[in-house]
């Protein structure tokens, strides 16, 4: 039996569906890759090299790259905002509210949890 691409994508597609948090995890290091893959490409359009980006907002190098290449942990707001705006880009940061199914796990979670109190958030 041969295994296609679609095949594998269908399998991946009900882990998922069936795993809340494999899903949350997975979701969570897509967006860290756009962020990465964004920075990069940003960079790359304005013709400047990581040194000449450091020098701009007042970082190292390698911190450029760690940005680039990830993951990058516990990024200021402030500094992500300093390399963007240096490329001539634009920030947008969005909070959205969590699913119902989502807030239906979570709740159930807090309720497992021994020596928490019922309605405490």
């Amino acid at each position: 039996m041969t295994t296609t691409k679609a095949d594998v994508m269908e399998w991946v597609d009900a882990q998922l569906a069936r795993d809340a948090r494999l899903r949350e995890a997975v979701e969570a290091r897509l967006a860290e890759l756009r962020l990465e893959q964004q920075l990069a490409a940003l960079r790359e359009a304005r013709g400047l090299s990581q040194r000449e980006v450091a020098r701009l907002v007042g970082v190292s190098q390698p911190a450029i790259a760690r940005l680039e290449s990830g993951p990058a942990r516990d990024v200021k707001l402030t500094t992500l905002l300093r390399v963007v705006t240096a490329l001539g880009g634009r920030l947008n940061l969005s909070i959205e509210k969590p699913t119902a199914r989502v807030v239906g796990i979570r709740a159930a979670q807090r309720r497992k949890r021994p020596g928490t109190r019922a309605g405490r958030r």
